[in-house]
């Protein structure tokens, strides 16, 4: 993996519609600003290279991710939530970030946080420089508790490059702030 840079960021709610939470919420998103290797090739059937990559990003993300929960005392096993995200700069295509993101990304989340039962969703787009996304969550065991369910934002102003990928990945701990949205009975 050819790292240029690396952006990681966390959000912690206090409080929502005017009032306080017994706990705060914290979502961290962290990114990594890498060389796509297949950029301006056109056409490759082949994109094992690319699952790799994506592998090897998750390991990097998910220790940059746990590192600033850490600093909050926050756990790995206190993560109930997760997403992900890529943007391919325009010498690549949409199908790069599928190979970053779906095949071998999750077994190294899943082991440094212990588990994962569910799908880690996520989403991917072409973009240019500046670009944003925004990267679902849901919780790590079961995609329909409705109290994890939310959203992260990401754009890093200086990427992607053409020739570059940004690839995030999103962990939650606490839940949506204010969550009070029940399953119909």
């Amino acid at each position: 993996m050819k790292l240029r840079s690396a952006v990681t960021t966390t959000q912690q709610t206090f409080s929502e519609a005017g009032a306080d939470l017994p706990t705060p919420t914290v979502v961290v998103v962290a990114a990594a600003v890498v060389e796509n290797p297949l950029a301006g090739r056109g056409h490759v059937a082949d994109l094992e290279e690319l699952e790799v990559l994506g592998n090897e990003a998750a390991g990097f993300l998910v220790r940059q991710a746990l590192g600033a929960l850490g600093a909050l005392g926050i756990e790995p096993s206190d993560v109930r939530g997760y997403g992900k995200g890529a943007i391919v700069g325009i010498d690549g295509d949409r199908e790069h970030t599928a190979a970053v993101l779906h095949p071998r990304f999750g077994a190294p989340v899943r082991a440094a946080i212990g588990g994962g039962a569910d799908i880690i969703p996520g989403t991917k787009k072409v973009g240019g420089v500046g670009s944003s996304i925004t990267m679902p969550i849901g919780n790590k065991d079961d995609r329909w508790v409705f109290d994890d369910m939310d959203a992260a934002d990401l754009s890093v102003v200086d990427a992607p490059r053409p020739d570059e990928m940004v690839i995030a990945l999103v962990l939650s701990a606490g839940g949506r702030p204010g969550a009070r949205v029940k399953k119909p009975v």
